[in-house]
């Protein structure tokens, strides 16, 4: 739909622009505008968010600037009102709807709906996507592929039930097994609908020979359980046409509270660590793309800034923790963070008492995403508990959040078993079962945590390769009461129906497994299976519960002669980079001291820091100096609030490119041989400057102009 105009507008902006296909990708952000100097953050990618009128214009203003360019727009819902406005009004029934009726649309919208993918709107989203091939995007970023568990009652998902199980709809919530093969509808129809499209942009390019990405932005997995939604997840890596993701974590995902020894309450670092861990493991068997995105705010415009700045430094962090991703969306609507205004006071919504970002913020924000252009370095070390710990999820996990048997509603049978080892500092790792058929994806893991309290296994080649796994030397620990009742849909591992078992049945049976006399470690080939027959659910809301997991951890590595290794904090050093975070509720409240040469990355005024010290519930980004001269490097940027290109360092002088968001303060600290005798920019700006000889390092501020800055240092 409108393909003429588009092309029309490819005519009158002289042709297809060259598009990079090589430029880098490693950072991007994603925003509705056209270029503005106030948000030219100087990430590699530009993603410009939906199509219209005004999309070759957006799309090309960026490109203008020196970005690559890519397009989003939302696969489960977008501003689609040439598709869902007919003559006879809102096409009510292809909305996702409850059983009360009630159409569920996108935030406050009227006019903006979660649909169901029905094979017209399928249709309509590949018209819609085609300029974006056609006017040289480099990249379709197809975001959140969204049903909602408690939907299931509207005329284009019953037409859809009938036309994919060849009988008669059923009301989700009559029975779990309703609500079972609810949510398997719900996620094959966004697979589907996902690999339409993808097939039709990778068809289109090549018909210009041309390569264009296809990528889905989606919140992780254990999000999406939590809030009761269900999408393809892991199922799109079976898809050729699939690219990657862009794993969707943030302030508002991530300070969804949960339960750890019966306190509920925001954990937004252990919540963030687990989730950007989960969507690294249904990529990292693949070797595709995976970007991890922080938010500086988030959706909810009611909180203060030092609230969005605390919980912003807490997935960072978490982020950083995962050394195989070194690809960031630094930020999503960067108008919504340089232009808007938030409550000087936390959910105050009556007085009017807003304010826009504060000065050193900004500052501060810049500083991180200018380091995260540079963190893809080899020499890492991770410093935490005992690695190779992991706890098995499934896309299934999804597939039982609704009435008449909605599972735990905090997730318990997820987070009962992972925070109390990630609390006593042991990494764990999300391992998604659907990926354990592709050759060494399980092979990271020494000791696997396991329930099927929540999720159960969608193939029986799972179970095939997991006690392959335990055979060839791995620990299982299996944690599950069996109390489920969707333990009795009718599935695979019950013969649909024909005998009562639970999903635990097959994977005994294949181990070789006595339950009932599992309670101690048994040998199975050269690994170990225990049984706790146990609600993980229950036992976070019992204050002693996560030490029962914790033990029994403990013995089985033991049967290794692995050591249990607890810790209070975690910390990485990546390159230059250490980021470190200390937990509480952990397994000391002793601080961590952190000792060196360092210039603090959170602190706007880039000071030089010997001493770090991190109480619980902390953290921090420093740049370790020492690092670099380690390598011989004598001069270069170490730190700066903007992004620097172009560094080139001769005998008696270096120089750089800085460029950052207009109305904002850049600052540097700047690694010299010696005191610098003259500091010229061009164009000419006004530089304060201040020489750290304890440090040999040069410290600038100046004005972001949206502009590049040529900056000559002579020493």
């Amino acid at each position: 739909m409108h393909t003429v105009l588009f092309l029309l507008a490819i005519f009158l902006l002289g042709g297809l622009p060259c598009v990079g296909e090589t430029a880098r990708d490693f950072t991007c952000f994603q925003t509705s505008r056209g270029y503005e100097p106030e948000l030219d953050i100087g990430s590699d990618m530009a993603i410009v968010y939906g199509m219209g009128a005004t999309f070759p214009e957006r799309l090309e203003s960026w490109r203008e600037q020196g970005y690559a360019v890519g397009m989003m727009t939302g696969i489960s819902w977008g501003n689609y009102d040439d598709y869902y406005m007919t003559e006879d009004g809102f096409k009510r029934d292809e909305v996702q709807t409850n059983k009360a009726g009630r159409l569920f649309m996108h935030g406050n919208s009227e006019r903006v709906g979660y649909n169901v993918p029905t094979p017209p709107y399928v249709e309509y989203i590949k018209e819609r996507v085609t300029p974006a091939v056609d006017l040289g995007a480099r990249a379709i970023f197809l975001e959140e592929p969204e049903y909602w568990a408690e939907c299931g009652w509207s005329a284009a998902f019953k037409a859809e039930w009938q036309r994919y199980y060849d009988e008669p709809w059923a009301a989700p919530d009559s029975s779990v097994d309703a609500q079972y093969r609810a949510s398997k509808l719900k996620y094959h129809l966004y697979y589907e609908a996902l690999r339409e499209v993808k097939e039709h942009i990778k068809g289109r390019a090549a018909e210009q020979d041309r390569v264009v990405e296809c990528h889905v932005p989606t919140h992780s997995l254990i999000n999406y359980a939590h809030w009761r939604i269900v999408s393809p997840m892991s199922s799109l890596m079976d898809l050729n046409a699939m690219d990657g993701y862009i794993a969707q974590v943030w302030t508002g995902t991530s300070r969804t509270p949960n339960i750890y020894r019966g306190v509920r309450k925001e954990r937004t670092f252990e919540t963030a660590f687990l989730e950007y861990g989960q969507m690294l493991s249904m990529v990292r068997p693949t070797g595709r793309k995976v970007w991890f995105l922080a938010d500086p705010i988030e959706d909810n415009p009611n909180y203060s800034w030092n609230n969005y700045k605390w919980n912003y430094e807490c997935t960072i962090i978490a982020s950083l923790m995962w050394p195989e991703v070194s690809r960031y969306e630094v930020m999503p609507w960067p108008s919504r963070i340089f232009q808007g205004s938030y409550p000087k006071v936390d959910m105050d919504t009556v007085s009017g008492d807003r304010e826009g970002i504060p000065s050193e913020y900004a500052t501060q924000l810049l500083t991180v995403i200018n380091a995260l252009n540079d963190m893809t370095h080899d020499d890492v070390s991770r410093k935490a508990g005992t690695e190779g710990v992991g706890v098995i999820v499934s896309d299934s996990m999804m597939f039982q959040r609704a009435a008449p048997h909605q599972s735990d509603a905090d997730l318990g049978s997820f987070y009962g078993l992972a925070l109390p080892l990630l609390k006593a500092g042991v990494p764990v790792a999300p391992a998604q079962l659907e990926t354990i058929t592709t050759q060494g994806a399980f092979d990271p893991y020494t000791l696997l945590l396991l329930t099927y309290e929540g999720q159960k296994p969608l193939l029986p080649a799972y179970h095939e390769q997991l006690d392959a796994w335990v055979r060839q030397g791995g620990l299982l620990l299996c944690v599950d009461d069996l109390a489920d009742p969707y333990h009795h849909v009718s599935e695979w591992w019950n013969d649909f129906g024909e005998r009562d078992a639970a999903a635990t049945t097959d994977l005994y049976v294949r181990l070789q497994v006595d339950a009932a006399n599992a309670e101690t470690p048994q040998p199975v080939g050269a690994g170990f299976v225990r049984v706790i027959s146990a609600s993980p659910s229950k036992l976070q809301r019992d204050k002693d519960g996560a030490q029962t997991i914790v033990k029994a951890a403990e013995e089985l590595l033991a049967l290794k002669d692995i050591d249990l290794e607890t810790q209070h904090y975690f910390s990485i050093q990546r390159g230059p980079y250490l980021a470190a975070s200390v937990l509480d509720e952990s397994v000391s409240d002793a601080p961590l001291v952190l000792t060196g040469d360092f210039i603090d990355l959170f602190d706007p005024m880039l000071p030089i820091v010997k001493e770090r010290t991190l109480n619980a519930n902390e953290r921090t980004l420093l740049y370790d100096i020492d690092w670099a001269r380690a390598r011989g490097i004598t001069a270069s940027v170490l730190a700066a609030a903007a992004r620097v290109r172009d560094e080139r360092a001769q005998d008696d002088s270096l120089r750089f490119v800085v460029r950052g968001p207009a109305n904002t303060t850049g600052r540097a600290r700047v690694l010299l041989p010696g005191k610098p005798v003259a500091v010229n920019t061009t164009p000419e700006i006004e530089v304060e400057q201040e020489w750290h000889e304890a440090s040999g390092t040069l410290w600038l501020s100046f004005p972001n102009i949206a502009r590049q800055i040529q900056v000559d240092i002579i020493f």
